[in-house]
């Protein structure tokens, strides 16, 4: 039997639970490499037999994705399928010619096509841009569910960077997990705050398996999106955050666009630091273009633990890495902060950047004076503790969710900034989580589950 030949665009996260999902089983394709983007050091490995299943004996190389068109007719590719997030709509029909124009077919999956579905209540929190503010108001959702007496596990979306068998399912508790996992700051940024309140994260790569350990020992499930993409799980209650420092955006992204046309409730973020007028413009959109949606405004007010050390002196601000590359913004809290409270100037970071931080900031020019805390293996982040070394400041301001200075040696006074989610009017988000929550079920869940198979899927 011929199989249709198939290669996954990706980047390293939504690829690979999209191949697991609609593609492992399926005897009728091949996918024969999956592409890697946005995320540095991803090319060049191999998606593991162990997971890739017993069709694929040798594993899947992941190759760069500028190899695309070379690929596809080198290996007479017949279908290539976009799997990663927060693209320009502009930007996946680039993607989609140079597939074309190379002889395949062009796709994109349906989120039900694959979404698992949980035996407990499911809330999302996904976003229509990267940045918007999902973290902040996943832990928000986690402390009013929890106030209830309910017991939740919050699963992440992937962030496997290493090795990709020992991530397959990943549970954290403590920080002394996060150290045996070795992992990069972009995944403490979003495992460390719910680790301090208490609550075990879940993570991986084999989401099935992710799944049935977390609803093993939870009453709700909450998933927090990673990026713009669509949630994993199929939700129960989908809610989906809206940013007003970039109007406009929410109709512009792939897939976020999406999440705004599927979302329950939309959260318009950051409306304490944004324009009016774009709050506005915001508004209206989402109105246009979900009228059944709940609209909540919230805040996400930065607070200094110590301002003293910002008002006139020199600064360097480091910021959350994702939201200034993937998410397109040239600021975040901590250039808010420094401004707000006086700072003399804010430090350029690209005269004192060192590799792949000085590659980082060549390739996002729109990127203010600030330093992206990037941290995806550990030669980055010796990287990033260099060029923090080198930099012409007094004080350095962290505005990343992690504790910066526990991963990396900063010899200058630090002032951390950090951001929580803040109610602004009726109704309230946990008012709408709590009223729109259906109840947990009363049984344990089955010892035993199978991946929800799409429609059309053979057996």
């Amino acid at each position: 039997m011929k199989r249709r030949r198939v290669v996954i665009l990706g980047a390293a996260g939504r690829d690979f639970h999209d191949f697991n999902v609609v593609f492992r089983d399926d005897p009728h394709c091949e996918v024969v490499a999956f592409t890697a983007a946005q995320i540095p050091g991803i090319a060049g490995r191999v998606y593991p037999a162990a997971l890739a299943g017993p069709l694929y004996p040798e594993g899947i190389p992941i190759v760069p994705e500028s190899d695309l068109a070379a690929l596809v007719r080198r290996r007479r590719v017949e279908e290539v399928v976009l799997a990663y997030s927060d693209l320009a709509h502009e930007d996946v029909m680039h993607r989609g010619s140079v597939a074309l124009a190379a002889g395949a077919d062009f796709r994109l999956l349906a989120p039900r096509a694959t979404m698992l579905r949980a035996a407990r209540p499911v809330v999302s929190i996904c976003a229509v841009r990267t940045g918007a503010g999902k973290s902040p108001a996943a832990r928000h959702v986690a402390n009013v569910l929890t106030r209830r007496g309910l017991r939740v596990a919050v699963v992440r979306h992937p962030m496997p960077y290493g090795d990709l068998a020992e991530q397959a399912v990943q549970r954290f508790a403590a920080l002394a997990d996060l150290d045996r996992a070795r992992c990069t700051i972009e995944e403490r940024e979003e495992y460390e705050p719910h680790l301090a309140a208490g609550r075990v994260v879940y993570a991986g790569v084999d989401y099935a398996a992710v799944l049935h350990l977390a609803e093993r020992e939870a009453d709700v499930i909450l998933w927090e999106g990673g990026n713009n993409d669509t949630p994993f799980f199929a939700p129960d209650l989908e809610i989906v955050l809206a940013d007003p420092h970039r109007p406009g955006h929410e109709r512009l992204y792939h897939p976020g666009e999406t999440n705004l046309l599927r979302a329950h409730v939309v959260v318009i973020a950051k409306c304490d630091t944004a324009d009016p007028r774009d709050v506005a413009a915001v508004r209206a959109s989402v109105r246009a273009a979900n009228p059944a949606a709940t609209l909540v405004e919230s805040a996400l007010p930065p607070v200094a633990d110590r301002p003293d050390l910002v008002r006139g002196q020199r600064v360097l601000v480091v910021e959350d890495g994702p939201t200034l590359t993937h998410g397109g913004m040239a600021y975040g809290a901590g250039t808010l902060v420094a401004k707000s409270l006086a700072a003399a100037a804010l430090v350029d970071p690209r005269p004192f950047a060192v590799g792949s931080i000085a590659a980082t900031l060549a390739a996002n020019p729109h990127i203010g004076p600030v330093l992206p805390a990037m941290g995806y293996d550990e030669a980055q982040v010796a990287e990033l503790a260099e060029t923090i070394g080198r930099a012409a400041c007094d004080t350095v301001v962290v505005a990343t969710p992690v504790n910066l200075a526990r991963l990396v040696a900063i010899d200058r006074p630090v002032c951390r900034v950090t951001y929580e989610y803040a109610d602004r009017g009726e109704p309230t988000l946990g008012a709408v989580v709590l009223a729109r929550l259906p109840a947990a079920p009363a049984v344990p869940p089955p010892a035993r589950r199978t991946r929800r198979r799409p429609r059309g899927t053979p057996r």
